[in-house]
């Protein structure tokens, strides 16, 4: 594929959420635009992560569904059992369609798309090596790098693609393990331990804070930790994990306490999955070449305009540091592309970004959890609901969780919402809402909710902040 061109307007370098989406932007803005991605459109997140997951995560859903079928009336004869290579299959084919959908999108709006490896030459040139080994030099007006993150491991510690794994590994295997150590129990590590349990293997979760999902409001993660419990899963917080290495057919892992490193914990599993956090791609692509500066690991950029050190180059995503996630990537990419246009761009609210995480159970947040309310000296009236109390969540058989949401005090304004339950990465949307908008409680205590929906629960909790609980 060769490029119709050798100047742009813009080149985007990275086709993952914050790329491709800016690159799409940027088209119907009227820009020229090559974007450049050295492996398959979508990036990390659609090929590797976001996606696959969430498609192996509902397949287990329904495994478990089908375990319990018969609380819903429904006989199914025999036993209950799944075709691992079927779960793996069917999530490669989600990822297809979607890849397939972008490519689709390029033509439409007329992105181009230079498959290859990109690096910055200097004076708004990029160099572009194609899997032949093949170079093209190209020139932009202004140039966007989006090349994202890859998975971080702990010192001393290698991955080697057999006993010590990261995402891609697990997106990756033949068979189902006999046990699994995770270590991290951020967004990536619950949601695989989470996957794998359902499958019957044995999970231990290693943790160097004092909860899992640390950066969630403290009952959530008091609630997420007695689920995981109580399916048989095992759980080590505030341990450092010192030592990986491969251990006759699997692993050995250590642990030290971090309250008295006398004491050591030796675990062994068929395999152990690294997941504590992501390093910026910035090696190999040229940076110190075009003076973009990168501090402790990040690309630095001006806030509001997503500019680098260097002039015309930009950057968003991954790649500039956290918060880590592909909806962010991505409202970046369409602020920066549409100042670059020349059109008024709405800034973006890092305080309204919500986060989710697709566990069992699910879990959704925004703003400010409890702890960090008080450290801040934000009065707040805290309201609860538990799913338990909800009609919809009592019918379909899945009552577990609850929504906090806690309001100031002082205005009624939203201060943080946290959500664990079915369904908690889609409610948390309306707190979003409220959030980035001028919607208080009392508003959303007067908003007509449908009956019966999951989305009553934000109501009630609002109505229980307020001294007007209902059904609690």
């Amino acid at each position: 594929m060769a490029p119709s061109s050798t100047q742009y307007d813009l080149i985007v370098i990275g086709g993952g959420p914050g790329g491709y989406v800016a690159a799409i932007r940027a088209a119907q803005l009227g820009l020229k635009t090559l974007c450049v991605e050295r492996e398959r459109l979508g990036g990390i997140c659609l090929n590797w992560g976001c996606i696959p997951t969430k498609a192996l995560l509902r397949s287990s859903e329904v495994l478990e569904l089908c375990r319990h079928a018969e609380e819903y009336g429904v006989k199914i004869e025999g036993t209950v059992s799944f075709d691992f290579a079927s779960m793996m299959s069917r999530s490669r084919k989600v990822v297809d369609a979607q890849t397939k959908g972008i490519e689709f999108l390029f033509k439409k709006y007329g992105v181009e798309h230079l498959p290859g490896h990109a690096r910055l030459a200097g004076g708004g040139q990029v160099v572009v090596t194609r899997d032949d080994r093949s170079e093209v030099t190209l020139a932009a007006t202004s140039i966007l790098l989006a090349t994202g993150a890859h998975a971080k491991t702990l010192p001393g510690i290698e991955l080697d693609a057999e006993s010590v794994i990261e995402y891609r590994g697990a997106l990756s295997l033949k068979k189902v393990p006999r046990s699994m150590i995770v270590i991290g129990s951020g967004a990536i590590g619950v949601e695989f331990a989470s996957f794998y349990r359902s499958l019957g293997v044995e999970v231990t979760i290693v943790e160097f804070l004092d909860q899992i999902v640390p950066l969630e409001d403290d009952e959530v993660s008091d609630l997420l930790a007695r689920s995981f419990k109580k399916r048989g899963m095992k759980l080590l917080t505030s341990h450092k994990v010192t030592s990986a290495n491969k251990d006759g057919d699997g692993v050995l892992v250590v642990a030290q306490d971090r309250s008295d490193p006398t004491k050591v914990t030796e675990l062994r599993a068929e395999l152990a999955l690294m997941a504590v956090g992501i390093e910026a791609n910035v090696d190999g692509i040229g940076l110190d070449v075009a003076g973009v500066n990168v501090e402790r690991g990040w690309v630095t950029i001006d806030d509001q305009t997503y500019a680098t050190s260097a002039p015309g180059i930009y950057a968003i995503g991954d790649m500039t540091g956290p918060p880590a996630l592909a909806h962010v990537g991505s409202a970046e990419g369409i602020a920066c592309v549409e100042r670059l246009a020349g059109h008024h761009a709405t800034p973006i609210n890092y305080d309204a970004i919500p986060a989710c995480t697709f566990c069992h159970p699910e879990i959704g947040s925004i703003g400010l959890t409890e702890k960090a309310a008080k450290a801040a000296g934000v009065a707040v009236k805290i309201g609860r609901f538990p799913f338990r109390a909800s009609g919809k969540a009592r019918a379909a058989g899945d009552m577990e969780g609850f929504v906090k949401v806690l309001w100031a005090a002082d205005d009624g304004r939203l201060v943080g919402a946290h959500i664990i339950g079915a369904g908690a990465p889609d409610l948390i949307a309306e707190y979003g809402l409220a959030l980035s908008t001028e919607v208080n409680g009392a508003s959303l205590m007067h908003t007509v909710h449908a009956h019966p929906t999951l989305a009553e629960a934000l109501k009630e909790a609002t109505e229980d902040a307020y001294g007007q609980p209902i059904h609690t």
